[in-house]
């Protein structure tokens, strides 16, 4: 069973995507739309104080310092009204996209490692960042305006209504002449916006990359080459946003000439009205106040509507991550036993979604007993790290079983399985934060003596000490402050930490200098005491210590025993040996 969620059956590609993360917001969303109410009606009382301004502040008996301290108090009820509304809507965007870019990372994060290997971490920054910025934006200024135009454009129609009805009913039917090229254009700008976001995560994903593996390219001379890759991609961009604004453009050019026109039609009609006596002058400043009003709004809806389509295929983006869905298979999650238990492997045949006609397993059958350290042996591509992969359950076997003591991995919940294993990996993982933050990782919980004692052990103490800031020394990204060796040893410290009953060991000393090779050696044999512990093993002094040396070639298990065993037995882990160690006594590597 796969814990993929219903199909809507259609893709959100609009703004009502973003509904669920308006409700825990309702007081804000209430305090926005009473304001935006107040801030409106203001508007549109506006020709209404105006005329009277004009048929009666203006005539020989008229109270003219009335009507200017009415025009004064509307003006004030404007500001404040317009002031709160700013404030609210403005609140509200950045609350709704602080809870979107939370929910959003905390779905990315749990997701499986088919979807991180098939997607370019720049693309899910970009829409982290650009599309979640451009969402904020929106909700916070475009939306507003849009929603306040609409209800000026609708008010001040109705009251021109009012007003007068014979020029009333000829704004009723030139509105949707300016609406109705919006409304069409809706989709295509929509479609042109997506495109252009997208081309733009495709430039952030290359140059994510690049910045990545920025030794490379240097040491291989290839500025030029990724710059030119890049500009590319950024051309590539801009010939998509080129014709996005294309596309806006038009519209705005259609919707000022329809509403311009449609004035000055009016207008006229209205002025040959004043001169025959049919209509006050103050009457038609009221008229002239209201298709003023209703120009601008509609001028502003037509501009903001394209940045709220462009919104919505941001929110298309964002949604298409949200349906993604992890692919490992869930059951009844039961309890996982603390403690040491046997790791068995039954029939276990693997392929990996990037390579699904390429068997990373076949047929792959392993008993692992409690405390034993077992090491796995074999040329590149044999299988060694994918054991390692589906223990951990990154993966789900194709057929096959693996049971952690009597229970199958798939029935324990995924986060129980993984407290049970510490993992130290061939390339170190340090994270851009000081020495004490990157050692807890392995045990948020775990105090200052319990970090000491745990560098003490990794042999990583005395580098510590001599750093400027000490266990608060900020490491650089990537732990580019650090050598390779000194990175290996703070992962030891940190699987050290987590006091797992389980170690998994992928070239744990590879990265060492032969100075603190012997030390970290002996300090990880203290960390295998009791555990049940796997090793890829690449170094001879692991490989002769472990009560069983597994030898794997093309997924499958070819031979097992002791050293001497397998060396007697003349097949393939003897000539490995031979190739790769310099003496039988322990010197070179087994790759």
């Amino acid at each position: 069973m796969s814990d993929k969620p219903a199909s809507t059956g259609r893709p959100i590609n609009t703004l009502k995507g973003l509904l669920p993360f308006l409700k825990p917001h309702r007081q804000l969303l209430v305090f926005w739309l009473l304001a935006l109410s107040v801030s409106s009606s203001a508007t549109l009382f506006f020709p209404v104080a105006i005329k009277h301004l004009v048929d009666q502040g203006f005539s020989r008996n008229g109270d003219i310092d009335r009507w200017f301290l009415l025009l004064f108090g509307v003006a004030s009820l404007l500001a404040l009204a317009t002031a709160a509304r700013f404030y609210f809507v403005s609140l509200l965007g950045e609350r709704v996209i602080a809870d979107l870019r939370k929910q959003l990372y905390a779905h990315l994060i749990r997701l499986d490692q088919r979807f991180f290997h098939e997607t370019r971490s720049g693309e899910l920054i970009s829409r982290l960042s650009a599309d979640a910025e451009l969402l904020r934006t929106v909700l916070g200024s475009s939306m507003s305006i849009a929603l306040r135009s609409m209800i000026t454009v609708v008010g001040s129609a109705v009251m021109m209504v009012i007003t007068n009805p014979r020029l009333g009913a000829y704004v009723l039917i030139g509105i949707p002449l300016m609406v109705l090229p919006m409304v069409l254009s809706g989709r295509g700008v929509r479609g042109a916006s997506k495109n252009s976001q997208d081309r733009l995560a495709d430039a952030n994903a290359r140059a994510s990359e690049t910045f990545n593996a920025v030794h490379t390219v240097q040491s291989f001379v290839r500025e030029s080459y990724e710059t030119g890759r890049f500009t590319a991609a950024i051309d590539y961009a801009l010939a998509a946003a080129r014709k996005r604004i294309g596309l806006q453009s038009a519209l705005t050019a259609f919707a000022i000439l329809i509403i311009f026109g449609g004035i000055t039609l009016i207008l006229w009609s209205g002025a040959r009205s004043v001169v025959s006596g049919t209509m006050t002058a103050g009457t038609l400043t009221q008229f002239v106040f209201y298709a003023m009003i209703g120009a601008g709004s509609v001028g502003a809806l037509a501009e903001v509507w394209a940045e709220v389509q462009r919104a919505a295929g941001g929110m298309s983006r964002i949604a298409d991550l949200f349906e993604e869905y992890s692919a490992l298979t869930v059951t009844e999650n039961a309890p996982v036993r603390n403690g040491k238990q046997a790791i068995h492997f039954e029939q276990v045949a693997f392929s990996y979604p990037s390579r699904p006609d390429d068997k990373a397993l076949h047929d792959f059958s392993l008993a692992i007993q409690p405390g034993e350290t077992v090491a796995l042996v074999g040329p590149s591509g044999a299988g060694k790290s994918t054991v390692f992969q589906l223990l951990l359950r990154f993966y789900d076997p194709q057929h096959g079983t693996i049971r952690l003591g009597d229970a199958p991995l798939a029935a324990l919940a995924v986060d129980d399985l993984r407290r049970q294993i510490a993992l130290v990996p061939q390339d170190p993982v340090i994270f851009g934060g000081s020495a004490r933050d990157n050692i807890r990782y392995g045990n948020l919980d775990a105090d200052d003596d319990a970090v000491k004692r745990a560098c003490i052990a990794a042999e990583a103490w005395e580098f510590i000490q001599v750093l400027p800031e000490g266990l608060d020394s900020e490491l650089g990204e990537h732990g580019a402050r650090l050598s390779g060796g000194q990175q290996q040893r703070i992962v030891i410290a940190r699987a050290l930490l987590k006091d797992a009953p389980i170690l998994l060991l992928d070239e744990a000393t590879s990265a060492l200098d032969a100075q603190s090779e012997r030390a970290v050696q002996v300090a990880l044999e203290h960390l295998m005491l009791g555990r049940t512990t796997l090793v890829i093993a690449h170094r001879l002094a692991t490989v002769l210590k472990a009560d069983r040396i597994v030898v794997m070639d093309k997924g499958r298990v070819i031979a097992t025993g002791t050293h001497q065993s397998l060396m007697a037995e003349n097949g393939l882990y003897a000539e490995l040996a031979r190739l790769q160690f310099n003496d039988t006594t322990g010197m070179g590597q087994l790759a």
